[in-house]
C-alpha cells in the first residue's frame, strides 16, 4: 500500500506529543479507535437483536406477524442501514467524519430505545428503520475516520480488527438474550441502547477528532469528488465488483444473523439452545476478526477473503448433511469466521484502494450496495420457510451467497494483478 497520512488525518494539537506503544500510534488517537470500536459493538448488537426477539414477536404481542411478515420487519432495519451507508459515506467526505458519526450514534440510539414502546408491528417496522439509518451511516463515516488515524502499517490490521466489534455485540446480544426475555420480555433487549446514549456518545464527543482539513470545501473543488468519481475511470470496475461481493457477503452474515435462531427452533432445539448456536456463530466472527487481520496483513486482505469466503460455503454446506451438534456449533464457529472475516477483508482492502477525499464515499457506497443484500436476506430466508422448503433451504442460499463472493473477489484480485503494472492516482493504492 502507498498511502501517507495527510497532516489533517493527524490527531488535534493537544494529543500531538502524547505516544503509545504502539510504534508512532498517538495515545489520543487510540483512545478514538477504541470509542469508534464501542460503536462498531453496538451495530452488531443490533444485528443479532432482532433475530432474539423474533420468536417473542411472532408468538408473545399479538400483532399478527406470520414468519413472512416477521422477515419483512426484520428487514426494515437493513433498508434504513442501506440509506445510512450511502447518505453518510458522503457526508462524512464533505462535513466531516467526527460531526456524521456522532449524529448517526445518536439517531440509532434513540429510535432503537423507541422500539421498546412499539403498539405494532408497523410502528416497530418504522422505528427499526430510522435506527437503520444511523447504523448504516455509522460503520463507513467509522472506517473512514479510523483509516485517517493509524499509520500506514497499521491500517488494514486496525480495520479488520475494529470490525471485531459487531460479532462481539451480536454474542452480547445472544448471551444476554438467554437470561433477559424470559425474565423481562423482548422490549428490555432493544432498551440496552441507553448504554450507548449516555456512555459511549459522550466519550465519542470528547475523544473523536476531525480528520479532514478546515480547507475541506476548497479541496473537493480541485478533487472531483462523490459517487460520480467511483463511477468512472479508474475505479468504475473495482467499484462494481466491491460492492457485488459486499452484497452477497452482507447477504450471507446478515440472513444467518436475523434467522438462525429461529432456524435452531424449527430444527427441533429451545430458545436457549438456538441462541447458544448464534453465540457460536458470533464467537467465531469475533475469532475471524483475528485471524483475518493476522492472515490479511500477511497475504494480503483480497486472497484472505477469498479463502474465508469460500471456509464459509463449505460450512454452510455440511449443515445441510444434517451432523451431529458437536459439528453442527463447529460448522457455525467457522462460517461466523468466513462470512464476517470476508466482509472485514472487503472493508480493509476498500479503505486502502481510495484516496483521501474519496474514502469515506467508496466505504459508503460499497456498504451502501452491499446492504441490498442485507435487506433481501430476511425478506428470502422468511419466504423460503412459508413456501414449505424447510431449514436447509436457508443454508443453501447462504452458502451459495458466500461462494459467490469468492468468486468476484477472485475477478477482484486478477484485477489488481493486472492493475499493477500501470500507474494509479496518488492517493490511491494496489491492495
Amino acid at each position: 500500500m502507498n498511502h501517507t497520512l495527510s497532516p489533517a488525518a493527524q490527531p488535534g494539537p493537544a494529543a500531538g506529543p502524547e505516544r503509545s506503544g504502539l510504534s508512532g500510534f498517538p495515545r489520543r488517537s487510540v483512545l478514538a479507535v477504541l470509542v469508534c470500536w464501542l460503536l462498531v459493538v453496538f451495530d452488531g448488537y443490533d444485528l443479532i437483536v432482532y433475530g432474539t426477539v423474533q420468536a417473542s414477536l411472532i408468538n408473545d404481542t399479538g400483532w399478527g406477524l406470520t414468519k413472512a411478515t416477521a422477515g419483512t420487519v426484520g428487514s426494515m432495519a437493513f433498508i434504513g442501514m442501506m440509506i445510512g451507508a450511502i447518505f453518510a459515506g458522503r457526508m462524512s467526505d464533505a462535513w466531516g467524519r467526527r460531526r456524521t458519526i456522532i449524529g448517526c450514534a445518536v439517531v440509532f440510539s434513540v429510535f432503537t430505545i423507541l422500539c421498546a414502546f412499539a403498539p405494532n408491528a408497523p410502528v416497530f417496522g418504522g422505528l427499526r428503520l430510522l435506527a437503520g439509518i444511523g447504523l448504516g451511516g455509522l460503520v463507513p463515516s467509522a472506517n473512514a475516520l479510523v483509516a485517517e488515524l493509524v499509520p500506514t502499517k497499521w491500517r488494514s490490521t486496525i480495520a479488520t480488527l475494529m470490525m471485531s466489534g459487531v460479532p462481539i455485540g451480536g454474542s452480547i446480544a445472544a448471551l444476554v438474550g438467554i437470561p433477559l426475555i424470559p425474565a423481562f420480555g423482548w422490549p428490555m433487549m432493544f432498551l440496552i441502547a441507553v448504554l450507548a446514549l449516555v456512555v459511549v456518545i459522550p466519550l465519542g464527543i470528547r475523544y473523536l477528532p476531525e480528520t479532514l482539513p478546515s480547507g475541506a470545501a476548497g479541496t473537493a473543488e480541485k478533487e472531483p469528488g462523490g459517487f460520480g468519481s467511483l463511477l468512472r475511470a479508474p475505479f468504475f470496475g473495482m467499484s462494481v465488483l466491491y460492492a457485488i461481493a459486499t452484497l452477497v457477503t452482507l447477504f450471507a452474515w446478515y440472513g444467518l444473523g436475523t434467522w438462525l435462531p429461529n432456524l435452531m427452533q424449527l430444527a427441533g432445539y429451545n430458545l436457549g439452545s438456538a441462541l447458544t448456536f448464534a453465540l457460536a456463530l458470533n464467537m467465531g466472527a469475533v475469532a475471524g476478526s483475528v485471524i483475518t487481520a493476522w492472515a490479511g496483513t500477511r497475504f494480503g486482505p483480497i486472497p484472505t477473503a477469498i479463502a474465508a469466503a469460500a471456509v464459509a460455503a463449505a460450512a454452510l454446506l455440511v449443515l445441510v448433511t444434517g451432523p451431529a451438534v458437536t459439528v453442527v456449533y463447529i460448522m457455525l464457529v467457522l462460517a461466523g469466521v468466513g462470512t464476517h472475516g470476508t466482509q472485514c477483508l472487503i472493508i480493509a482492502a476498500v479503505a486502502s484502494h481510495y484516496p483521501a477525499h474519496l474514502r469515506g464515499t467508496a466505504l459508503g457506497w460499497v456498504l451502501g450496495v452491499g446492504r441490498i443484500g442485507a435487506v433481501a436476506a430476511p425478506q428470502v430466508g422468511g419466504l423460503l420457510l412459508a413456501a414449505g422448503l424447510g431449514v436447509n433451504s436457508n443454508f443453501l442460499a447462504f452458502a451459495g451467497a458466500a461462494a459467490v463472493a469468492a468468486v468476484l473477489l477472485g475477478a477482484i484480485a486478477v484485477k489488481i494483478k493486472s492493475s499493477t503494472s500501470t500507474p494509479i492516482p496518488e492517493g490511491a493504492s494496489n491492495v
